[in-house]
């Protein structure tokens, strides 16, 4: 029996029916962030194995039941990690259940962390993750640190408030920005706009997240019955891979603005608040900075640009943000931003 691996275009209805009928069949849904995907046919052109890339990560991976145990996986995972050698990707990561950690061992990935009975995060470097932590220890600075992950997307007052509330009661302050692409303003540009705003905290030391703290964007939603679980599941990893990094800076607490507005994002709080001190980090929830009785917000200010209102989101935005977006570098992020049928992103 011969089996003919091809490239599944998106355009193929047919086969882009088998491998949602596969992944279904192995009680796996089709990840909304796809950019590749792969299939085994048989001597019929039937699908019995699939996957997918996305980014930097392999996904939705599934081998038809009766067909298991015959190194169709293998191939499907081998073939993938040679079409991102193609685009430049060496630094690979997956998630899988954790009964199917070991297979994955056995093909050169190593565990980051996992969110226990529900996920496992891996990589295909050996010391990938040790030596991103061993990079931050040298940032460590004396007394108790503070932690700050955003995406600043982009950066607000309320970034700004919450920042200066963490900075006036630690020593330092660790502050994380989410360095994947997922959005219309580029992370470079995120990056640079939370730089300028807290120039004035000598405190803060700013870091890009990597890959290893994972966005809402990439984290994988395929193994998981409904977005509660997903929100769950993605918390609990995430906050595994904080709790080692926390002890290379001496992370005592962890600020996070108060959420009322997001569903998503108060039950990661909710989450955080209650696993956080048990890996012996402080969650200090910080009321949200207001504006005209409503929280500032990133989603806020994206609003008004879409709308073709900058002027509104003067009173919203540090004035080296404000500065940017009147400057003509920032035009094609405006038309980015403009373009979006929603920039309010819960």
């Amino acid at each position: 029996m011969g089996e003919t691996l091809a490239a599944i275009s998106s355009k193929d209805v047919r086969a882009q029916r088998q491998v949602d009928a596969l992944l279904e069949q192995e009680g796996v849904r089709r990840d909304g962030n796809l950019d590749y995907t792969c299939g085994l046919f048989d001597d019929n052109w039937r699908l019995v194995a699939t996957g997918s890339c996305f980014g930097s990560t392999i996904r939705c991976l599934a081998v038809s039941s009766d067909r298991q145990g015959e190194g169709l996986l293998n191939q499907i995972v081998t073939h993938l990690m040679a079409v991102q050698a193609e685009r430049g990707n060496t630094h690979l990561f997956l998630y899988t259940k954790p009964k199917s950690a070991k297979f994955f061992g056995g093909l050169g990935f190593y565990e980051i962390a996992r969110a226990e009975n529900s996920l496992v995060f891996m990589e295909n470097r050996r010391r990938g993750f040790s030596d991103y932590c061993a990079a931050l220890e040298k940032t460590c600075r004396e007394g108790t640190s503070a932690a700050i992950v955003m995406n600043a997307n982009p950066f607000t007052l309320g970034h700004l408030h919450l920042v200066e509330r963490a900075a006036a009661e630690n020593a330092a302050v660790h502050l994380f920005v989410l360095s994947e692409e997922a959005g219309p303003i580029p992370f470079d540009v995120r990056k640079r706009l939370v730089e300028a705003g807290i120039a004035h905290l000598p405190n803060v030391v700013c870091h890009d997240s990597g890959p290893y703290i994972i966005s809402a964007a990439t984290f994988p939603s395929y193994f998981l019955k409904d977005e509660d679980t997903v929100i769950r599941t993605h918390a609990a990893l995430d906050l595994e891979v904080f709790g080692k990094i926390a002890p290379r800076l001496n992370i005592a607490r962890r600020y996070v603005g108060e959420e009322k507005a997001s569903h998503v994002t108060a039950l990661y709080n909710e989450i955080m608040a209650a696993r956080l001190p048990e890996l012996g980090v402080e969650c200090r929830v910080i009321p949200r900075l207001e504006a005209e009785g409503k929280p500032v917000s990133a989603s806020m200010v994206r609003q008004a640009i879409h709308d073709r209102q900058l002027e509104d989101i003067r009173s919203l935005v540090p004035e080296s943000t404000w500065s940017y977006f009147n400057s003509r570098s920032a035009q094609p992020v405006i038309e980015a931003i403009r373009r979006e049928t929603n920039v309010i992103h819960y």
